[in-house]
C-alpha cells in the first residue's frame, strides 16, 4: 500500500504577475481550427477558475484533443485566443509552457532509468542544479508512493505505479497548471481511485487541472465544472448537478421482453431516448419523476403491458447528460454518411 500526502506537492506560489490576479486560469474565446475542408473547432468558448479540476468531455473527434493542444501551445488557432496562467498562448507561447504540464497516457521518460534517474534529469532540464534535482526527485517519489521503487527502472512500473510516476514528472517544474489526457484508462478500478485521489490533491494545493476522459463517472466525481464539446463547439457548461437537472431530473429504465417489443418501444421513444442497450433489451427516457406522469409514459409506450418486463424510476446520470446532448450531432453525422 502506499499513501498519497495532502497538501504536499510542492506548488509554487508565485508572488507577482498574471498568476496572482483574480482571472480564470485558462480562458478561451471563439477558437476555431480547420484542417483542410475539416472544421475540428467552430468557436470553443472556456473559462476555467485557478485551482479547479475542469472536465471536457465528448465524442470521438468532437474537438477535444485539438482544445487541449492549443491551449497547450502545441497548435495555433485559427481564429479566436486563449490565455493560460494569465498569457496569451500564440504571443506568450514560452511563458505558457513554462506555467503547465501536459501530461498524455504515458510520459516521454527513458524507460532504461530509474525512476530517481528520470525525475533527476527532468528537474536538470527544468533548471534545477544537480542537488536541487536530486532533492526534487526524491520529494515527489515519496509524495506519490514511489520511494520503495525509485531506483528500479520506469519500465518495469506497473501501470498504476507508471501513472503516479507520469504525474510526479509532470510537477517536477511545479506547474500552474496540469492537463491531463485520460489519465486513467486501462487502470484497474483501485489504481484508477488512486489516481483520483492524486487529482484531489493537486486541486487542493492549487494546481488547475484541466482533464480530458472517457469515463463519465470520473468527471462526475472529480470535476468542479464539466463542459461537453461535440461538433466542435462547446453544447453544454457547467456542473454536474446543473447538466444533469438540465438534460432531466429523473430517468424511467425500462426492461423489455424480447427483441421486438425493444425495437417497437424504441421507434415510439424516439428522439426521447437517453440510453439504449439492445443486447440487454433495457432503454432509458427522460422523465419529470411525477407518478402521474410515468403511469401515463408506461400507458403510451406499452398500452397491453406485454412489452416492459420490468421499469425503475432513478435519478439521471452524466451518462445521461452525455447521450442528450451528442446525440444530435451523431444522427446528423450517420444522416450524411448514408446519403
Amino acid at each position: 500500500m502506499y499513501t498519497l500526502r495532502s497538501s504536499a506537492y510542492g506548488i509554487r506560489r508565485r508572488e507577482n504577475g498574471a498568476s496572482m490576479t483574480r482571472q480564470p486560469a485558462i480562458e478561451a474565446n471563439g477558437l476555431k481550427k480547420a484542417y483542410g475542408a475539416v472544421t475540428v473547432l467552430a468557436g470553443i468558448d472556456l473559462s476555467v477558475a485557478r485551482g479547479s479540476v475542469f472536465a471536457l468531455l465528448g465524442p470521438n473527434g468532437a474537438g477535444k484533443t485539438t482544445t487541449v493542444r492549443i491551449l497547450s501551445t502545441l497548435t495555433p488557432p485559427d481564429a479566436g485566443d486563449a490565455r493560460v496562467a494569465g498569457y496569451d498562448v500564440v504571443r506568450d507561447r514560452p511563458r505558457v509552457r513554462r506555467a503547465i504540464s501536459l501530461t498524455g497516457q504515458y510520459a516521454a521518460v527513458d524507460e532504461m532509468q530509474t525512476g530517481e534517474e528520470n525525475l533527476c534529469m527532468m528537474g536538470r532540464l527544468a533548471g534545477l542544479g544537480r542537488a536541487g534535482a536530486r532533492g526534487r526527485a526524491r520529494e515527489l517519489l515519496e509524495r506519490f508512493g514511489l520511494t520503495d521503487a525509485a531506483r528500479r527502472t520506469a519500465g518495469t512500473y506497473s501501470g498504476g505505479m507508471r501513472r503516479r510516476f507520469d504525474l510526479a514528472a509532470g510537477l517536477v517544474g511545479r506547474p500552474e497548471v496540469i492537463f491531463l489526457d485520460e489519465p486513467t484508462t486501462g487502470l484497474d478500478p483501485r489504481s484508477r481511485q488512486a489516481m483520483w485521489d492524486v487529482v484531489r490533491g493537486l486541486a487542493h494545493d492549487g494546481v488547475t487541472v484541466f482533464l480530458t476522459t472517457q469515463y463519465l463517472e470520473e468527471a462526475d466525481q472529480l470535476a468542479d465544472r464539466v463542459a461537453v464539446v461535440d461538433g466542435g463547439r462547446v453544447v453544454a457548461e457547467g456542473t454536474s448537478g446543473e447538466l444533469k437537472r438540465q438534460v432531466a431530473g429523473e430517468r424511467l429504465d425500462l426492461v423489455l421482453t424480447d427483441a421486438a417489443a425493444f425495437a417497437e418501444t424504441a421507434r415510439r421513444l424516439g428522439g426521447r431516448l437517453v440510453h439504449s442497450d439492445a443486447d440487454r433489451l433495457t432503454l432509458g427516457v427522460a422523465t419529470d419523476g411525477d407518478a402521474a406522469r410515468v403511469r401515463a409514459l408506461l400507458d403510451e409506450i406499452d398500452p397491453d403491458r406485454r412489452a416492459v418486463r420490468r421499469f425503475a424510476v432513478r435519478g439521471a446520470t452524466l451518462d445521461d447528460v452525455f447521450l442528450a446532448l451528442t446525440s444530435h450531432q451523431e444522427a446528423a453525422q450517420k444522416e450524411t454518411a448514408d446519403v
